[in-house]
């Protein structure tokens, strides 16, 4: 496949870089995308939906140019290729990200960093469980499900109604407590655990969420319950979700949109429930 679309000197102030002063006084960055597709439906049909629309492409890079603030432009330059790829036609993108006022203490034209990605061509089930028992509960679990559309590298399949439920703390259920409304997102994902975990973790802050106390209120909550048959145990991730076999409140969302499912090593999701309810 040659055909290509070239989308160069896409210019955002961001506040990305390691020192202090990068990060309070910010800087421009410049960005150039080639992108490779099968441009030939465009050109038979001349209708925008058969290509990638390069107006739309320019704000999302640019989104992505001053939003949250990374050390290095080699991230910076990934997270762009994901917002590229993200886009169903295009199968490879190269990204070069320009940063001309780097802070390099001798002359100097450009300082840039190009990276080439190519679209993931496997991927495998993922189940993520949504919580929240602080504001307005549906908006909350709404958004949150908006932003896992968005992500790059993870396609929602199905999405659970939501479930209320109790509040519960180290002491066990707390009826006084603001209740919960849960959810279950389905989907397929071709990042790495670790990769995903790491972008649920993004999207939970983006929200207010603070890690503090265990059993607390939260804004949101993102588990990563299964991602295929994966077995991991790695410090901050463990697959499949060590408690999720006991947790109606993951069980039930979870069978509602995929009433076969199925959790590793433990057996139907039906039976778990059963028995989670039981107790």
């Amino acid at each position: 496949m040659n055909d290509r679309i070239l989308l160069a000197g896409v210019r955002g102030r961001g506040f990305h870089g390691v020192l202090p002063e990068e990060r309070a006084t910010g800087q421009e960055f410049v960005v150039d995308l080639d992108l490779t597709l099968d441009l030939a439906v465009a050109a038979a049909t001349d209708r925008v939906a058969a290509t990638v629309h390069y107006g739309e492409l320019a704000e999302a890079v640019v989104a992505v140019i001053e939003g949250e603030p990374v050390d290095l432009i080699e991230t910076l330059a990934q997270r762009i290729a994901d917002v590229a790829l993200a886009h169903e036609l295009v199968e490879r993108v190269a990204v070069t990200v320009h940063k001309p006022s780097a802070p390099i203490p001798v002359p100097f034209g450009d300082v840039a960093v190009r990276i080439e990605r190519s679209r993931p061509t496997w991927s495998e089930p993922v189940v993520v469980a949504l919580g929240t028992n602080l504001g307005d509960r549906d908006r909350t679990l709404e958004d949150a499900v908006a932003a896992l559309r968005r992500l790059p590298g993870l396609e929602v399949e199905a999405v659970s109604t939501v479930h209320e439920t109790v509040a519960v703390t180290l002491a066990g259920p707390d009826p006084t407590r603001p209740r919960y409304g849960n959810a279950v997102v389905v989907g397929r994902t071709s990042l790495a655990p670790e990769t995903l975990l790491a972008a649920l973790l993004g999207i939970e802050r983006a929200f207010g969420r603070v890690r503090g106390e265990r059993w607390g209120d939260r804004t949101l909550d993102l588990d990563l319950i299964t991602q295929g048959d994966r077995i991991v145990e790695v410090p901050g991730l463990v697959l499949p979700h060590p408690r999720a076999h006991e947790r109606a409140f993951v069980l039930a969302p979870w069978l509602e949109v995929d009433p076969d499912a199925v959790l590793p090593g433990r057996g139907r999701v039906r039976h778990l429930l059963a028995g989670a309810e039981e107790r």
